[in-house]
């Protein structure tokens, strides 16, 4: 079934085929009426049906899958024992969704007293292996995680009753499809199987022909805005190189100052650098990634949603779901991966007839990403220069005159300042008393001093092709020393192991705060590896790793690299 918009006549939860005891959690939590995608996929999950889910973030789908989940689980309980294999497993991109998804569904399940353990990397093993051997009802998993404690025997899929691939085009686009395959095919015949996707690529398609069995199909697409009201956006896009992305949006906010803008980051080591950047600038800037606890993110949406900040910095999965009524722009700090993605971001602004504003950053390797948004909404996307040191100047003495020219409108100065001014016009020239004040006061709102240009980039050189990874063979096309603004890491494991690119991208994704498309060059030799990763983000991955991760089912050594392979695969 498709629903081109939310239906207004939804049933309450009382209507729906859930016992008592998770109709008692819902009502606790202050739920009445179910969300479309809740409404539509319980009563056919209950059933038993394979379901295919598309619908945005922030829709209610974890409880879309977790409460018919609960409901296998009771009726099963009167057979279940202590060390029991899982009854449901839910695998999730990143360990922070796998935090919120575990959260949600050990609420709901609380009256069942379901036994809920969460499996991610970045993490001891000790304690989730434990976790697992005491028994277990549901599992909330990162893939490579589920395979590493699956080929430790740890996690037995045996007995699964339900699988969930919750946004699964996120999953794939990090590099996990192998993992995803492996894992559903260890799961049993019988087994229900549920696949929710915020879009619907074809690979996601391909994945649910192969593994859903004749599944149910529910769209829930955004409501329709009435004639004269429909989103009006501008979207500009400034190709810089990527070593200067951030500096770039400061200068690009700088200039644009928004009152209300989402800046989207890939991950929570961009969310930092970026929040860092912005407020250096005098912008007001706010955080919101995974790490915080849920008292911290709430503080920090109502001081946007109060006007009290006027930029926040997010993942994807932090902003799920998050609405805020006076957001004027939406910030992409690099191309999205998924042009689908871009369109999601961009439908935030712009709403009720009001005019927003899409402000993306290119760098020359993602034109062609740029080109597939285009193709995707039919728009052309407006190409301008980044403001130079001189429009930025330009910019702030306009801002200083329009500030001058209101206070003297409205609020004459104080006797104690003229006569201040009065005694420094005697000895002075009072222009120049004058540009001294505007210096003060700019230098008090901290804006730097943008000395020197930002390098102007060509599209022409790299438009429509990526940057290669690796050569044909999995190895380098060539050593090269890492490019600015990355650090290489050294993974003692190659060729000779079976190890692909797409490993090292599924390992470090899932182990680190990285995603895949933060992994650069991969070159593969015969023992050994080479990856760049973006340099601010080297301490904190190889803590997140310990030295350490699986690769094909073995340990592999990480450390930074401490010299650059020759053509012979010598090391120097």
């Amino acid at each position: 079934m498709i629903l081109n918009e939310p239906e207004l006549d939804l049933p309450r939860f009382t209507d729906l085929p859930l016992r008592a005891e998770l109709l008692h959690e819902i009502e606790e939590l202050g739920y009445e009426r179910p969300s479309p995608i809740q409404a539509e996929a319980i009563g056919p999950l209950v059933e038993g049906r394979d379901l295919l889910g598309q619908a945005a973030t922030g829709t209610g789908k974890t409880a879309a899958f977790a409460l018919p989940m609960l409901e296998r689980l009771a009726e099963l309980r009167p057979e279940r024992e202590r060390g029991d294999a899982p009854l449901g497993l839910v695998l999730a991109p990143t360990r922070e969704l796998a935090l919120q998804v575990s959260e949600a569904v050990s609420r709901y399940g609380r009256g069942l007293r379901a036994r809920v353990v969460t499996v991610y990397g970045g993490a001891p093993v000790g304690p989730q292996w434990k976790g697992l051997q005491q028994g277990v009802d549901v599992v909330v998993a990162t893939p490579g995680r589920a395979i590493d404690l699956m080929n430790r025997g740890a996690l037995r899929l045996d007995d699964l009753e339900m699988v969930v691939l919750d946004e699964a085009d996120e999953m794939l686009d990090m590099g996990f499809v192998e993992d995803i395959e492996t894992l559903l095919d260890a799961t049993p015949d019988t087994r229900q199987a549920v696949l929710f996707s915020a879009t619907m690529p074809r690979r996601i398609e391909t994945l649910a022909q192969k593994y859903l069995r004749e599944p149910v199909i529910v769209r829930i697409r955004r409501e329709t805005v009435p004639e004269g009201e429909a989103p009006k956006v501008r979207q500009t896009a400034y190709l810089v190189p990527r070593t200067h992305t951030t500096a770039a949006l400061g200068r690009v906010l700088e200039a644009e100052r928004p009152t209300a803008a989402i800046v989207f980051c890939r991950t929570r080591l961009d969310v930092d650098a970026v929040t860092e950047t912005l407020t250096a600038r005098g912008l007001r800037a706010e955080a919101l990634h995974g790490g915080m606890d849920q008292e911290h993110r709430t503080r920090v949406v109502e001081r946007v949603r109060s006007g009290r900040t006027e930029l926040l910095v997010a993942t994807d999965v932090a902003a799920r779901g998050l609405d805020i009524d006076l957001l004027t722009h939406v910030v992409n700090h690099d191309v999205p991966q998924s042009p689908e993605t871009y369109v999601h971001r961009i439908g935030r602004v712009g709403r009720a007839g009001r005019e927003g504003v899409a402000i993306t950053l290119v760098p020359p390797s993602k034109v062609h990403a740029l080109r597939a948004v285009e193709r995707l909404t039919g728009q052309p996307v407006e190409m301008a220069p980044v403001p130079t040191a001189a429009d930025l100047r330009a910019a702030r003495l306009e801002r200083t005159r329009s500030a001058l020219h209101e206070q003297l409108t409205d609020q004459p100065a104080e006797d104690a300042v003229r006569a201040m001014l009065a005694e420094l016009a005697a000895e002075f020239d009072p222009v120049d008393v004058a540009a001294a004040a505007v210096r003060l006061m700019q230098d008090a709102t901290g804006a730097p001093d943008d000395g020197e240009d930002i390098p102007v980039v060509s599209a022409s050189r790299s438009a429509g092709r990526r940057e290669p990874r690796s050569d044909g063979r999995g190895g380098a096309a060539g050593t090269r020393p890492p490019k600015a603004g990355t650090t290489r890491l050294f993974v003692n494991a190659g060729r000779a192991s079976g190890v692909r690119p797409q490993d090292i991208v599924g390992a470090l994704a899932n182990e680190s705060s990285l995603s895949g498309r933060d992994i650069g060059a991969i070159q593969i030799h015969e023992r050994h590896a080479l990856v760049e990763i973006p340099e601010h983000a080297a301490d904190d991955v190889l803590r997140s790793l310990r030295g350490s991760t699986t690769l094909k089912g073995r340990r592999a050594n990480v450390r930074r690299d401490r010299g650059f392979v020759g053509a012979g695969g010598r090391r120097g």
